[in-house]
């Protein structure tokens, strides 16, 4: 009963709050159990609005955060998903419950091994982990919608150019202190619409591009 309060009290207070009004979205933060991906030392702290930490120095996404993600990709059943970044497995888990099949890629073993495990022992089979480098990869594959779960410190379109006609890529942009959310689709084959959505802060994707450094 405690966890349900929480977790009504999250989903209210915290993801409504900052503009999550999907109602599909929050059913989904109302099925997946957020706690079961929140490593057994942080548990206390699966309904916080901040980044839980994991293994390698890793985060979860705050859940508004995760919120906005899910609302932003509308995904609705039918989509291959591709996720950069799985970290414990909960966006994994949220993406999967509405979607036809999930992708995610981890570049840490450790990470990778974990978000499987808790995916499995919840019998979400519609997902595969893999363990590679996202930023090295080479994939003809298109998605119907692409969420990156690091942030990218300069512009990289690899990553849109991966996606389905119509299909939606959210991705942040950006160092800190101020980092761009952006959702990008797809509405050609050779072109795209970008929209800003919020300001955040997350941890950068590892081997991403970096500014080329300044000099006189």
């Amino acid at each position: 009963m405690l966890n349900t309060y929480s977790r009504e009290q999250m989903i209210e207070q915290q993801v409504r709050a900052w503009d999550v009004l999907d109602e599909r979205v929050l059913a989904v933060f109302r099925k997946v159990p957020r706690e079961h991906f929140v490593p057994p030392q942080h548990r206390y702290l699966a309904f916080a609005d901040l980044e839980v930490p994991l293994p390698q120095a890793q985060h979860m996404l705050r859940p508004s955060v995760a919120g906005r993600v899910l609302q932003a990709l509308e995904l609705e059943g039918s989509e291959r998903v591709l996720e950069i970044g799985s970290g414990s497995g909960f966006l994994t888990a949220c993406m999967a419950s509405v979607s036809a099949y999930v992708e995610s890629i981890e570049i840490h073993p450790e990470l990778a091994a974990l978000s499987a495990a808790n995916l499995a022992s919840l019998s979400i089979g519609n997902v595969r982990v893999v363990t590679a480098d996202a930023m090295s990869l080479e994939s003809q594959t298109r998605y119907g919608a692409i969420a990156v779960t690091g942030s990218l410190p300069v512009e990289d379109e690899r990553f849109q150019r991966q996606l389905d006609i119509g299909g939606r890529l959210f991705v942040v942009v950006g160092e800190p202190p101020i980092m761009s959310a952006r959702l990008i689709r797809r509405v050609g084959q050779n072109s795209w619409t970008t929209a800003s959505l919020f300001e955040t802060v997350i941890d950068p994707l590892v081997n991403a591009r970096r500014p080329e450094a300044f000099s006189f």
